[in-house]
């Protein structure tokens, strides 16, 4: 296909000259995003950059699989989980000790992996890689093409495993989407040494299918290839928009009364929406917003269906939810001129857009619709679904009821492409332990199962840090308390199904505790095949979240989480969520320092509002993997080394570290590990919960 014109601004409200507010022109590239997908009606060749190329093409998604395409995880989960055929019981089904599970030992060594090809990697995970080495050995090879520290494969320091957008660590959460295919098997083994949980994600293709055999050295091509994916991914939002000779642009608004719904636009013919944008005129800010965008409803309708395809409320199907939350990614993005929403959805002989208002006042909504002609044939390309619920089709079995949440259940032919899920979690506490599992096609035992519902997303340790990525997102998280929102699109992981599909994913805490889950889910599925899901009403929509539950503070604590952090020399200093260890932590959080090594210090800014003699105490935490470490304020010692060594997690209680005469401004504490216990796990954890600082009595003489 060739790309020829380009559709001007459409006029969001911002000085931009194209839709994503980018002008640089080597993001041309984008018409990857678009480019057409390979038929499949007889057996494909693809090179590596045919597979690299996937990286960005969102049209290939509504592409219908074929017969023995499969999409499976290798994981380091709980191996006491697993269903019976005997007796048709799921065993240990709730069991968490995800970190070190793998299929068998080969002498000192241990397999992770075993797969009959034609395949590809498309996604590596890891919550703490180290120096262990990992090897991949390809088509039946005695020497393996990768063999690198666990660590190698994520710290951008390999060939070819540099680019930024394919691989980052996010919220101690260590990915790597570098595509890594063979012809025939694939076999990863791992040393001692490795590190703690691991996630391997890869497509099986049908026979006949001929890949090539992953070679670290890539040809020039190929390295060109990747460094243009890795450029369309890095400006996932920001990019310029292209568009083929016949795209057409439909620019509309629509006026929506309180409790009417209205038809925004009416396609006809066999096409394809290709890029869709919304803008909400007058909408409040946050979080009057969040009804707002709850109560207004997206529904769209192929081919005259009466049942609509899209159904769910406007903000969410975006991939953030309450309100507007501004990120960008690949498919789906808030920014400041609207919302944007590159999913691509065919059909064959029309399409139908409407807004639906269920609230109390009337709202204007402005739409940018691109469509353009499809570039495969019609019968080869499934419809698009994404649909909103909370708590719809939980498991029928008692033991999996207990346990596994469902985000989406359908029946057919097509490919899961991604969730949104939506947290309310008002008393805090880690909501996300649970592992995925994704039933294909009538599995009993899923060929998909995870470590822990952040390692799903991407991050890793219940991190509460923000981020924004191209196939994964944090778009909100205050702690873990309250509202939570988090997204991982399957763009190249893509899970295909024949005949069936489930998706569900642990939820440990109940809805009276309360904590609530609600979904977008966004899938393809042949035409003529409709979804199980029916509209939600508005009441369970919105208003079901409250205001966040306070935690015990201790009054006029320096809380550890919102110290400044002024030097690091390593490691990766964040706030963690304590309540589920117990209410002696002040705010029920604490700064936790992790990937230390003995020699690395963390400075953190002790502020004093005016000067004199302070006593300083504070509380710190300890754990089975936690290190010594020593205290110094301001350049001075406080005291001897601390050992933070505890077979559990606890707090110390409040340690006294002396008066001191200190000056109005900043002082800095300074935190330097300096070893661990014998006893201890050698990662050299440190938390620290508060810090304390009261006016000393007058008499006496103060320690400098």
């Amino acid at each position: 296909m060739k790309y020829a014109a380009r559709v001007p601004h459409v006029g969001w409200g911002l000085p931009h000259r194209n839709l994503f507010g980018g002008a640089s022109p080597t993001l041309l590239l984008l018409s990857l995003l678009i480019a057409g997908a390979a038929s499949a009606a007889e057996p494909q060749k693809l090179t590596y950059v045919d597979l690299v190329k996937r990286l960005t093409d969102l049209e290939r998604l509504a592409v219908l699989p074929e017969p023995g395409e499969k999409c499976a995880q290798w994981s380091s989960y709980d191996r006491k989980s697993r269903y019976d055929e005997a007796t048709g019981q799921y065993l240990g089904w709730d069991a968490n000790g995800d970190g070190d599970g793998f299929i068998r030992r080969e002498g000192d060594s241990f397999v992770f992996a075993e797969m009959e090809g034609p395949g590809c990697i498309w996604r590596t995970w890891s919550a703490r890689p180290e120096q262990g080495h990992v090897r991949i050995y390809l088509d039946g090879a005695q020497e393996p093409v990768v063999d690198l520290p666990f660590k190698g494969y994520f710290d951008g320091k390999n060939e070819p495993f540099t680019r930024s957008a394919l691989v980052h660590t996010v919220a101690m959460g260590w990915n790597n989407y570098t595509p890594i295919p063979y012809q025939k098997s694939c076999k990863i083994v791992a040393d001692k040494g490795w590190g703690a949980y691991f996630q391997f994600v890869y497509t099986t293709y049908p026979k006949g299918t001929q890949l090539p055999t992953f070679q670290r050295q890539l040809t020039a091509a190929e390295s060109q290839a990747l460094d243009e994916a890795n450029l369309i991914l890095s400006q996932s939002g920001s990019s310029e928009l292209r568009t083929s000779k016949d795209t057409q642009l439909r620019m509309t608004g629509a006026t929506v009364a309180p409790g009417s719904a209205a038809t925004v636009e009416t396609l006809e013919g066999q096409r394809a929406i290709t890029h869709l944008f919304v803008s909400v005129l007058d909408l409040p800010k946050s979080p009057e917003d969040y009804d707002v965008l709850r109560e207004l409803v997206l529904c769209i309708y192929w081919d005259g269906e009466s049942q609509p395809s899209v159904w769910a409320p406007l903000g969410d199907f975006f991939g953030t939810a309450p309100g507007v939350n501004k990120y960008k990614s690949l498919p789906l993005g808030m920014r400041n001129d609207g919302f944007y929403c590159h999913w691509y959805m065919p059909f064959a002989k029309g399409a139908r857009i409407e807004l639906r208002n269920e609230g109390d006042k009337e709202r204007k909504v402005n739409f940018g619709i691109f469509h353009a002609s499809i570039t495969q044939p019609i019968e080869t390309l499934g419809r698009f679904h994404a649909k909103w619920h909370r708590d719809a089709f939980l498991p029928e079995d008692p033991v999996r009821r207990k346990i596994d949440w469902t985000m989406l259940k359908t029946q057919g032919r097509g490919r899961f492409c991604g969730v949104m899920l939506h947290v309310w979690n008002p008393r805090g506490g880690w909501w996300g332990e649970g592992d995925e599992k994704f039933f294909v096609d009538g599995e009993k035992f899923p060929s998909t199962i995870g470590t822990g519902s952040e390692d799903y997303f991407g991050y890793a340790w219940c991190n509460p840090t923000l981020f924004a990525n191209c196939y994964h997102d944090q778009t909100i998280s205050n702690n873990n308390k309250g509202h939570v929102s988090v997204n991982r699109w399957h763009i190249t992981d893509n899970i295909p199904f024949e005949k069936s599909f489930e998706a569900a994913i642990e939820k440990y805490y109940p809805n009276s505790k309360p904590t609530l889950y609600a979904a977008t889910v966004y899938w393809y599925q042949a035409a003529g095949q409709k979804d199980p899901y029916e509209p939600v009403p508005v009441g369970e929509r919105t208003g079901y979240w409250g205001s966040v539950e306070v935690a015990n503070k201790v009054k006029g604590a320096l809380e550890g989480e919102e110290l400044k952090i002024l030097r690091k020399t390593a490691g990766n200093p964040a706030p963690q969520d304590m309540a589920g260890y117990g209410p002696d932590w002040s705010n029920e959080s604490q700064l936790w320092w992790t990937d230390g090594k003995p020699g690395d210090t963390l400075d953190l800014c002790m502020p004093v509002e005016k000067p004199g003699a302070y006593q300083l105490t504070m509380q710190l935490t300890k754990a089975v993997d936690y290190g010594i470490v020593q205290l110094s304020l301001d350049d001075k010692k406080l005291g001897g080394p601390i050992d933070l060594y505890h077979n559990g997690v606890v707090a110390t209680g409040v340690l006294d570290m002396g008066t001191h005469e200190l000056s109005k401004g900043q002082h800095v504490l300074k935190v330097e590990i300096i070893g661990a216990n014998e006893k201890a796990v050698k990662s050299y954890m440190f938390g620290l919960d508060y810090l304390k600082l009261e006016m000393a009595p007058t008499t006496g003489d103060a320690k400098s």
